[in-house]
């Protein structure tokens, strides 16, 4: 009996904010999109609305969207496979940004690879590279720490430990938080740190809106500003 091919993984970045898919995506990547069937997301609302705008004009009610996200029972990460062991090629879609990276979906690759089912990663935008290019900080020796602690004395824990990696390793120091926590976040980093140590805050990355700052948290304090409830990435470098 013939073995089926397999379907492959396509890893599919998507906008990070309201801009346009053509401005930031390259024209491989919205080819992919536009020719799939099948999808991995986080949510249906937004992940139909990004395709639609990346051009995608498959009828919903026939494309396959599997929802894959904090909810769903790991118990059941095989059934994500079914497509692709039956020859579909299936994207899998980020909710912003790139796919696996601050994103859950490292867990469907995993799988998949163990299943023998090619995976191929697509450009885009990310707002963690894209802040530490713009920064000017240390790009060959940094650390992505994803979300830091939300708790008082563990957030204040961290941030000394990511500061003493930055004189001690001239280590690139960077994570990312929820848009209504970029307040609490900000004034920890300024209350705690050194006033030399400098501090990059990458906000609404290639939206209209977007704003990259450096300075050291000595002139952020004289500054006085204060965040908005925006996708914020931060740096910390020496």
């Amino acid at each position: 009996m013939d073995m089926i091919k397999r379907g492959t993984l396509y890893l599919i970045p998507s906008t990070l904010g309201d801009t346009r898919p053509e401005d930031v995506l390259p024209e491989k990547t919205l080819h992919v999109i536009r020719s799939l069937n099948s999808f991995i997301v986080e949510e249906v609302r937004s992940a139909r609305r990004f395709l639609r705008k990346a051009g995608f004009k498959g009828d919903f009610d026939t494309t396959g969207l599997l929802i894959f996200n904090e909810h769903t029972n790991r118990d059941d990460l095989t059934t994500f496979l079914a497509p692709m062991m039956a020859g579909v090629d299936t994207g899998l879609l980020s909710e912003a940004g790139t796919p696996c990276i601050a994103d859950p979906g490292a867990e469907i690759v995993n799988i998949a690879r163990e299943s023998g089912i090619p995976i191929i990663p697509l450009s885009g935008p990310n707002s963690i590279l894209m802040a530490l290019m713009a920064s000017g900080f240390n790009g060959q020796n940094f650390a992505f720490h994803g979300y830091i602690p939300i708790d008082r004395n563990e957030r204040q824990r961290k941030i000394r430990e990511m500061e003493r990696s930055v004189i001690e390793k001239d280590q690139t120091q960077i994570f990312i938080e929820t848009p209504y926590r970029n307040k609490a976040i900000f004034e920890a980093i300024i209350q705690i740190c050194n006033p030399a140590t400098r501090l990059c805050v990458a906000l609404e990355l290639t939206t209209e809106r977007e704003s990259i700052q450096v300075r050291t948290i000595g002139d952020w304090k004289r500054k006085n500003e204060d965040l908005p409830k925006k996708p914020a990435v931060f740096l910390l470098y020496r």
